[in-house]
């Protein structure tokens, strides 16, 4: 009898989060590095979070409208993990598994910067959130965009003009400057996959900052994932 060799699925997709304080470009630069990831055909889709599927996005709006300050940390903590979790099993993992990139505005890194460190949520609390609701998921890459507070609240204003600043927008420059810092220990604490790009350059600058840190991280560290350089 002749065997067959077993079938082989499509090779998993790259998994890419963007993340930064307000006003640092992270929907700019995620556009940008879909449209060069189509030019490779690698076939990729750009999400959000909170946010990113049905579910999440009726979140999302409670989150930004205030909603979850006003319940405090601890249950503003849960209303983004219960996103996450529908964003992960129903968006996220089932593209992966098809071998498509997924390009992610924030992830679980944000949850650590915002509630976790100015929303003062215990680190234990946090990582059990994330082993439910992302498990052994992990970023191949995380860019954080990173930009003085002054210029970031300023470029929001801009983006948003004559509507009312969400949740997070509204809040003080001190509280800016301490989400900036969080950004800056994340990578510190995981050099192997953040990289932090100076965000205060035109745009084409930081995406070809962008670029060459995807080229070199991701794409020649896997062969099987490999397209011309540029």
């Amino acid at each position: 009898m002749t065997e067959t060799a077993p079938k082989v699925g499509p090779l998993r997709g790259r998994f890419i989060t963007f993340e930064g304080g307000e006003g640092s470009g992270k929907s700019t630069q995620i556009k940008l590095l879909a449209e060069r990831l189509d030019a490779a055909k690698l076939q990729a889709i750009v999400t959000r979070e909170p946010g990113g599927s049905p579910g999440a996005e009726i979140i999302r709006h409670l989150v930004l409208s205030g909603m979850g300050k006003m319940l405090g940390a601890y249950a503003e903590t849960l209303l983004f993990a219960a996103a996450r979790d529908d964003h992960v099993h129903t968006v996220i993992k089932p593209a992966l598994e098809q071998g498509i990139w997924v390009l992610c505005d924030r992830f679980a890194d944000s949850t650590r910067a915002y509630q976790g460190r100015l929303g003062n949520v215990l680190p234990g609390v946090l990582n059990a959130m994330e082993r439910v609701t992302i498990g052994d998921l992990k970023p191949d890459l995380t860019v954080i965009l990173d930009v003085p507070v002054e210029v970031g609240m300023q470029r929001a204003a801009a983006r948003r003009g004559s509507n009312a600043p969400d949740r997070f927008e509204a809040e003080d420059v001190a509280f800016h400057q301490k989400l900036r810092d969080a950004y800056r220990d994340i990578a510190a604490s995981d050099p192997q996959r953040c990289v932090v790009i100076d965000a205060n350059a035109d745009v084409n600058t930081v995406a070809a900052g962008v670029w060459t840190a995807l080229r070199d991280r991701v794409l020649t560290a896997d062969p099987a994932k490999n397209v011309k350089r540029a």
